[in-house]
């Protein structure tokens, strides 16, 4: 990273910041009739406006040239024939292989025709339980990538739901999300995922061993477990100790990260929930966005352009933190979906190179459905003083059409980003009918930086574009500041001294390498069991 800090188009680009610091998004659009077509770019029904960045045709120049000293074609190319750019786990990333159709390699059809033909059996109550009733509910056990990605998903595409089925998702340790869950089941009509790839996540294992002893509880009799329990993992031994048939083991790949693997077997709960000819449509929307973002030049790119814009506002305008609106109920667990493909993968601050990068990379990310953050935290965007970039996604056409709903909501997402960008001066409040007294309460800064991204509809295939478009920019931001998006590192730590705590909190072993917080807090918490 510190080569390209310090290129030429870098330092063209500090340039440009210290003078568009001092501009205003009023300025910038009065002195620019053509502002919105010259910073907007669609695919098919795709549209993305940025053209309420804090940009300019130079700027846009600059994020350019250093995308291409960063060598951006290079690494698109190495991502795609298969070497192992996650240079850390000596892995290959390949998830786009997962969504390629005809194209996709021989062991990713002959996964899916199982998943089709799995889904077939539930839907069609040729499956049943152990006394013989169809499956009305899904349970997936997870946490992460097997949890977060899928849960969205189902959520997202609810207008498709099958309607003699419940998905349902358990990922917390915390018994309660599990008890609260079981609490409305049948445990003779319920059917659990276990979704681990190794098959030995603390969090997971432990949520389906309580399951599995609930469902022996009424079934009485271990054979019932593989009536009610399929996986997604590699660990065929684990997964058959368990008590699930091995024909009842989905796999994936170790070239899969989790928070990519949605397309993979961990993407079975989806495919129930909505059904297997509508998970083909989210493949293929994937798939048609993998094809954009590698043939189309880097000046129509969305993937690459939404990159450089974040790296623009986290480098250069100070934008620690970056909202993500979508103004859709059905996309309100998107937020959390993106938090951990986007922080996860690049919340990094050592390089490819083993070097400490040295400034700041990943904004935090975080937000909830339009129009519901209006009445909570939009207060501190208007208002609060600090920089914080936003993205604004919409639907064209509701997904559950509701008269008179639609207009309103579709107002609300426009309203929002035109205050956040030009806002409100002392003189426009008192045109409004504000008392001279409040117009300092009444007075808005704006020049937030924001862009607007419009899907047609939310189906299958638009929402697989949309998360393909979010994957391949984050893609995009690892390459710019040369660190590796496919590792998390950060996410052992944690569970190491997790497990080394575990004992200690029942009474077992000697705490006293612990620092003095913990052993406090331990000594505390032995108090209540």
């Amino acid at each position: 990273m510190s080569q390209l800090a310090h290129s030429a188009p870098w330092q063209a680009l500090t340039a440009d910041a210290a003078q568009l610091r001092t501009r205003h998004l009023r300025e910038l659009f009065a002195v620019d009739g053509d502002r919105y077509a010259q910073f907007s770019l669609q695919h098919g029904q795709l549209l993305l406006d940025f053209s309420k960045q804090r940009i300019c045709e130079q700027t846009l120049t600059h994020l350019h040239a250093l995308a291409g000293v960063a060598g951006i074609t290079g690494w698109q190319q190495r991502m795609r024939s298969g070497e192992l750019i996650n240079h850390t786990e000596k892995r290959a990333v390949r998830h786009m292989d997962l969504r390629a159709g005809d194209a996709a390699p021989a062991e990713v059809k002959a996964v899916l025709a199982r998943i089709e033909a799995f889904c077939e059996r539930i839907h069609s109550a040729e499956w049943r339980g152990f006394s013989g009733e169809r499956i009305t509910d899904v349970v997936n056990i997870g946490i992460g990538g097997s949890d977060l990605g899928p849960r969205m998903a189902v959520q997202a595409l609810s207008a498709c739901q099958q309607p003699d089925l419940r998905v349902h998702f358990v990922a917390n340790l915390d018994g309660a999300d599990l008890a609260g869950t079981l609490a409305s089941l049948n445990p003779r009509s319920t059917l659990f995922i276990v979704a681990s790839k190794t098959f030995t996540t603390l969090e997971t294992m432990r949520n389906a061993r309580t399951a599995r002893d609930w469902l022996l509880a009424v079934a009485g009799d271990a054979s019932a477990v593989a009536r009610h329990f399929v996986a997604a993992s590699t660990n065929l031994r684990a997964t058959g100790e368990f008590g699930i048939a091995p024909e009842n083991v989905f796999e994936f790949w170790d070239w899969v990260g989790g928070r990519f693997s949605l397309w993979s077997a961990i993407g079975l709960p989806i495919a129930l929930a909505i059904g297997f000819g509508h998970f083909r449509q989210l493949l293929a929307g994937a798939h048609d966005l993998d094809q954009h973002f590698f043939s189309a030049p880097p000046a129509s790119n969305l993937p690459l352009t939404m990159a450089l814009l974040t790296l623009w506002n986290t480098d250069f305008l100070g934008a620690a933190s970056h909202g993500v609106f979508p103004y859709s109920h059905s996309l309100e667990l998107l937020p959390d979906y993106l938090q951990q493909l986007e922080m996860e993968s690049n919340g990094k601050q050592v390089d490819r190179d083993g070097k400490i990068i040295g400034m700041p990379t990943c904004p935090i990310l975080w937000g909830t459905a339009g129009t519901n953050g209006q009445h909570s935290y939009f207060q501190l965007l208007h208002q609060g003083g600090q920089v914080v970039a936003s993205d604004f996604i919409t639907l064209a056409r509701a997904d559950f059409p509701l008269a008179g709903h639609h207009p309103g909501l579709l107002a609300n997402c426009l309203a929002q980003s035109a205050a956040l960008a030009f806002g409100q001066t002392a003189e426009e409040a008192q045109a409004n009918g504000a008392d001279a007294s409040l117009l300092p309460y009444r007075t808005f800064p704006g020049n937030q930086p924001s862009s607007t991204l419009i899907l047609p509809e939310l189906s299958p295939f638009t929402l697989g574009q949309l998360l393909a478009l979010y994957e391949h920019k984050v893609f995009c931001l690892g390459v710019l500041w040369n660190l590796n998006s496919f590792d998390q590192w950060g996410v052992e730590l944690g569970k190491y001294l997790a497990g080394k705590l575990t004992p200690l909190l029942a009474g077992d072993g000697d705490d006293a390498t612990l620092d003095a917080s913990t052993r406090g807090l331990i000594a505390h918490l032995r108090q209540f069991s």
